[in-house]
């Protein structure tokens, strides 16, 4: 992992330069999150990252002060006898919270950030890649989605989660670095970019994506493969029309389109009081921001 405190004295590169808060619930020195956090520092972005000590999967919404570590921190990337939230010792920008990944993405925005940031806060919130898929009845449980919830209820910050489907838990300093993080991390960023360069607001209030890659694998290893499919996070039998896009006006549900093959990526538009699907008019404002990214399913 390079270093970037330098970051400290430099303004925002790019095109796209962005405040962004990262966080997972796999762990902060879980692979998937530092290949998404240098595909995001090499386009430009100003981020900092500010994830659980250790792997939180499932933990939800679940939020609470951080306690002073008696262990060391997941890879041994922190010492044992650690306090509550420390950081990398050569990147301020890569920070742990001994706690739920909601609690990271809390004390992120209100207590980390700002000093790195001139008392600013993050414009946008990013969580994962997680490692596993978060569709449908595994969203209420996934602390990668809570985290970016608590971002969008709780904070009014735009919010996105992402997950692939190819699993398997990977160090930091895992070397090489295998396709499947390059990958996530290339295509989480270009959602991403897409976002911010929709302009701001980035999503309506109190929405978050919930943002799914298939397995890395076959065909599907080269990011120019893959479809954005926009969809629903639950089925909508009894639901109110969604907005009306590929000629229909009931999206396709996240795991039909991961489902469905051929590099598909399903981008669900969530509510974030409930972690269900947001209403139509909420889809339509994402509809119109991402539509030149977006395919249909069939």
């Amino acid at each position: 992992m390079r270093s970037h405190s330098f970051l400290l004295a430099l303004p925002v590169l790019g095109a796209h330069g962005a405040r962004i808060l990262q966080s997972n619930d796999d762990g902060w020195a879980e692979l998937y999150l530092r290949s998404f956090y240098e595909a995001l520092y090499d386009a430009g972005h100003d981020v900092v990252l500010s994830g659980p000590a250790e792997n939180k999967s499932g933990t939800g919404s679940s939020d609470e002060e951080p306690a002073p570590r008696k262990d060391a921190c997941q890879y041994d990337s922190c010492p044992a006898g650690s306090g509550p939230i420390g950081s990398n010792a050569t990147n301020t920008r890569l920070n742990w919270v001994n706690s739920f990944p909601a609690t990271s993405v809390r004390y992120g925005i209100n207590t980390i950030a700002p000093p790195l940031w001139n008392g600013k806060g993050p414009e946008l919130v990013v969580t994962g890649p997680n490692v596993g898929s978060n569709l449908f009845l595994s969203v209420p449980f996934s602390g990668t989605v809570g985290a970016a919830v608590y971002a969008s209820h709780e904070e009014g910050i735009p919010a996105i989660a992402f997950s692939g489907a190819s699993g398997g838990s990977l160090a930091f300093n895992t070397n090489p670095v295998p396709a499947r993080s390059t990958v996530y991390a290339q295509l989480a960023t270009r959602l991403t970019n897409a976002v911010l360069d929709s302009g701001a607001p980035y999503l309506p209030d109190d929405v978050f994506l919930n943002v799914n890659f298939p397995k890395v694998e076959g065909a599907c290893t080269d990011p120019d493969n893959f479809k954005w499919v926009l969809s629903r996070v639950n089925p909508g039998l009894f639901s109110e029309p969604d907005a009306v896009t590929c000629g229909s006006d009931r999206l396709p549900t996240e795991s039909s389109v991961i489902d469905a093959g051929g590099c598909r990526i399903s981008v669900s538009v969530g509510d974030a009081s409930d972690k269900t699907t947001a209403p139509k008019e909420k889809q339509a404002v994402v509809l119109k921001k991402l539509n030149s990214l977006l395919t249909c399913l069939d």
